[in-house]
Parts: C-alpha cells; structure tokens; sequence
C-alpha cells in the first residue's frame, strides 16, 4: 500500500507530489555521489496545504513526509518513493521517524514556545542523511510570534529542510510566509470517493458506508469515525435530536447543557488517555526517583506540561462542540433543502422523520435564522466565550427561529 492510498479523492494532488518526491530523491542522490544536481526539479523547501475540513490536506502533507523519507530499493529504481512498507514510510506515517517533526495547536495558538525547539531543529542536517521535514498541521493558529519564527526560518532554510504547512485557505497565513511556499489545494472528496474508501479500507458494510459518507459530506475522517465508533454514532444521534427538543425555555437551556457536558466528557477521555502517558515520559526523562520525587530545578518543566495539557482540553472540548455544530448545520441544511423542493441528496436519511416535521412546522426563512444561529455560536467559541453561553444563546435562538 503506497502513501498516497490515504488521499481519498485527490489524483491530482498525488501526482504532483509524486513527481516531487521522485525529484527530492534525485536531489539526495546527487548531493551523496557529489555530482550536480538535476537542472530542473519539482523539489521546493516549503508547501502550503490547504483545504476544506476533511479534504485531507494533513493526510497530505504526512503522505509527502513519508515518500521524501522512503528507503524502498524502488525508489533506487526510478520508481515514485511512498511505499508505504519502509522503516522511513512507517515511522514518518506513525509519527516516530527522527527527522519528521510535527506542530499542531495544543490551544486555540500555536504559541512561540512551541515552536522554538522546531524552528531550531529545521536549521540542523537530518539524521538519517535525507531530508529535515517540518509539518505544521494548524498553520492558522500561527500567532504573530510564532509565525514570524516560521518566516524566519522558511526564508533561509537549511539545504534539506522541507517544510510543509496546512491551513484551510491562503488566506489564514501571513502573506509573506505563503509567498515562499509552494500552493497545493486540496478539494473535498466525493460521497461515493469516501464510501469506497471506508469499504476497501475499513471493510465497512457497503450501505453503512455510503451513509457515513454522506452524512458527513465527504469529511474523511469523520466518515470513518461514524462508520467504525459506535460511540461517535451515538453522539451524533444525540445532537441530531436536539432541534426537536428546544420547543421551551427549559428545553433550550437543558438540551445546552447537555451538549457542553458531552463536550467536556470527550475531552476528559481524550485526556486520561494521553496526559498520564505524557506526565509519565517527561518524569522518566527528568531523572524522578522511584518513589515519582522530582529532582530540584524541574517544577518549571513539570507546570509548562500541566499548562499545555490543559490548553489541549479545552482545545479538545471546543472541538468537540464545533463537531456537533457541523451536524446541526448539516441537520437544518436539509430542513431547507425539502422546503424548498430541492433535489438534493438529503445527508441524515436516518433523521428523515424528524427532518420532514421541521419542514412543515416552519418556513425556509426561519430555517436560514437557524443556520445563522448556529454559525454565530461557532464564532462565539472562536473568541473565546464560555461554552455554556454560546450554546444556550444558540438554543433559545433555534426555539425563536
């Protein structure tokens, strides 16, 4: 299996980094026989992923991780590197190899602090004699500091540092860090593209499958979420019941609750699983004695843990919300679409009874209101309001929609 099977729906993007990847290889190759290098090279030092959520463009940018990485005796062949197989393709994929490094917003920012041992890493030679590769996977949540770390270093990179940054569009990067990368856009992939995925990949039921799909409007990873976690089937069934739920005050306030409570329980788990892990390695790696004593001068690194560990939960709970708001939307998405006798495929057949009384109960106008409320509430998380308030705002406002 090739690194480039994970990138459902995107041949075009494929091809391309293929070919560059076959270029990069070209470029290692010559600079380890010292002889010149290839004239002409689709090799560059810095990408630019960008796309709809789901559209795979951190799947992208770790699949071209991997193949610059790739040692497959193919590659020496003249074949595209990305076998999928290799010590390189599989420590760059799980996320282990010695020269991938990964950045991705432990909070609402990508802070500073979290890219300085990065940007000082990308200025130092690979270990294993290819290539340096930096992958930012939120490069949107760059703030001023932290992006002007990364301008810094993508304007005079190392000779093999490749770094490759993911936004949903170009325009949520800073103009001068997007005008030294290369751009590759990524489109979301298509319902039938995603079912055929989770059934040859995930051997998910053929109709399950196209379910999940087009539940989740072509998003891959929530699609194989939906099709393969009862638990995510359970939380989306719940959300999908709260519009008939908001018919009164008490209703609003309780079905909010509920929703930030789920939030927080997801964030919690998230937590219990990584975050005694972690407090464990970075013990070990201090020096702790038997009985878990600290030697002296490490509570400073042991408080900078339990700070980004919570960033990450309320990061992680925000998420979660935002997850259950793109059901919501896609929910009201279809309550418009058979007021309005559209022909569009309806995307929760599986909420096909509560759908069609909404319909009849309201008018396309209310129902727009509806899908700005929701929007609204988005947005308010993004600033940083209380959970609890954005989504109880939310609700009464789907009840007077």
């Amino acid at each position: 299996m090739a690194v480039w099977d994970d990138l459902v729906g995107q041949e075009r993007v494929s091809e391309q980094l293929g070919a560059a990847a076959r270029d990069a290889d070209a470029l290692v190759t010559a600079a380890t026989a010292h002889t010149p290098p290839p004239e002409a090279s689709k090799m560059t030092h810095a990408w630019l992923f960008t796309g709809p959520p789901g559209a795979g463009r951190n799947q992208a940018a770790r699949a071209f991780a991997a193949a610059l990485q790739c040692v497959s005796p193919d590659r020496a062949l003249g074949g595209v590197p990305g076998c999928g197989f290799c010590d390189g393709c599989h420590t760059a994929l799980i996320g282990t190899h010695a020269d991938v490094s990964t950045v991705a917003a432990v909070g609402s920012q990508i802070l500073v602090d979290d890219m300085r041992d990065t940007v000082r890493k990308s200025f130092t030679s690979p270990a294993n004699g290819r290539w340096q590769v930096i992958l930012v996977e939120d490069a949107e949540r760059l703030n001023e500091k932290s992006a002007n770390a990364v301008l810094k270093a993508v304007e005079e990179p190392a000779p093999r540092t490749v770094w490759l940054l993911c936004a949903p569009s170009i325009e949520d990067v800073l103009p001068t860090i997007r005008s030294r990368c290369r751009q590759l856009n990524l489109s979301t992939p298509s319902v039938d593209a995603v079912a055929d995925m989770l059934v040859r990949r995930e051997g998910v039921e053929p109709v399950a499958a196209m379910a999940a799909a087009r539940a989740t409007q072509g998003h891959v990873d929530r699609a194989r979420r939906l099709a393969t976690d009862p638990a995510a089937r359970a939380r989306r069934s719940a959300v999908l019941k709260l519009p008939l739920r908001v018919e009164d005050v008490g209703g609003c306030l309780k079905a909010a609750q509920e929703l930030v409570d789920a939030a927080s329980d997801d964030a919690k788990q998230l937590a219990e699983e990584t975050d005694g892990k972690e407090t464990e390695e970075l013990k070990a790696a201090m020096g702790a004695s038997q009985g878990g004593r600290m030697p002296r001068g490490t509570a400073g690194v042991m408080k900078d843990l339990e700070d980004k560990q919570k960033r990450r939960r309320t990061r992680t709970q925000r998420d979660s919300l935002d997850l259950a708001l793109t059901d919501l939307t896609g929910f009201y998405r279809d309550v418009l679409a058979l007021q309005l006798g559209s022909r569009v495929a309806i995307s929760n057949a599986d909420a096909e009874d509560a759908l069609e009384r909404l319909a009849r109960a309201g008018s396309p106008e209310s129902t727009l209101r509806r899908i700005e409320a929701i929007a609204a509430c988005r947005e308010a998380l993004d600033r940083n309001v209380a959970p609890l308030l954005a989504v109880e705002a939310m609700t009464m406002a789907l009840r007077a929609g």
